[in-house]
């Protein structure tokens, strides 16, 4: 039998290698949102970055949120997490100072696929973010997206039950009218922006609608979930077994 050792003397329990950093927010996570730990097919860790809401990080920017931030993201490297990840694409604001304050990979946002997503498709990539009015240069700067790259940008906040559910949270989520919200938005995305060969989901409530969005344009769609689910495979590597 193999021998183990204490990794580290603040860690009770292991086997979560991504840890999750999520807004002090409530409405209900579905299925298939990164802070619904059901989404994955592996442990995930959460931590809830106190007094982080949605209007403080979203229309506020407030800088002051740099330092819980970092709290919680050394919490979750101090509980033995492998690699942080975020919850809202708007994280991005903080990848770069929380990711020179621990010692493990950060990607707050999955606007840090927007390289690899040009690289592999070309073309414009298409982004549907939980408010375009929000979405300013140092989120794409922080997340390292080159300028050269063409984007289109189209925003969920005119959408009645996204807008009230998530952005005002109401306390009630219908997915089903979400669903048709954010498939509307992605078919005007791609009519208005012909050159659009990818599809970002920014916002991590709207991976639950990735399925519907490529069925509704027959583009490639990246989100949060995609982007995890590629770090995890990185950062917990398993051995090939089979035969020849």
């Amino acid at each position: 039998m193999a021998v183990y050792s204490v990794l580290r003397k603040t860690q009770s329990w292991y086997g979560e290698s991504i840890g999750i950093l999520i807004l002090d927010a409530a409405y209900p996570c579905v299925p298939g949102n990164v802070g619904n730990a059901t989404t994955y097919d592996f442990p995930v860790r959460f931590q809830e970055v106190r007094g982080a809401s949605i209007d403080r990080l979203l229309n506020q920017r407030d800088p002051a949120l740099r330092e819980v931030f970092i709290e919680a993201a050394l919490e979750l490297q101090d509980r033995g997490v492998k690699a942080i990840t975020g919850a809202c694409g708007f994280m991005a604001y903080f990848q770069e100072e929380v990711a020179a304050a621990v010692e493990i990979p950060v990607f707050l946002s999955s606007l840090i696929q927007i390289p690899f997503m040009h690289a592999v498709t070309g073309g414009t990539v298409g982004i549907i973010t939980a408010n375009a009015s929000r979405l300013t240069p140092r989120h794409f700067e922080a997340s390292n997206v080159p300028a050269h790259i063409p984007l289109a940008i189209a925003g969920m906040e005119g959408q009645t039950e996204f807008r009230e559910a998530i952005l005002e949270e109401k306390g009630t989520l219908d997915s089903g009218r979400i669903e048709q919200e954010v498939t509307a938005v992605a078919r005007q995305l791609v009519e208005e922006s012909p050159d659009v060969r990818s599809i970002l989901l920014e916002c991590s409530d709207l991976p639950p609608y990735a399925h519907a969005i490529q069925t509704a344009t027959g583009k490639p769609v990246f989100d949060f979930v995609t982007m995890i689910n590629y770090v995890q495979q990185s950062v917990a590597r398993r051995r090939y077994d089979g035969r020849m």
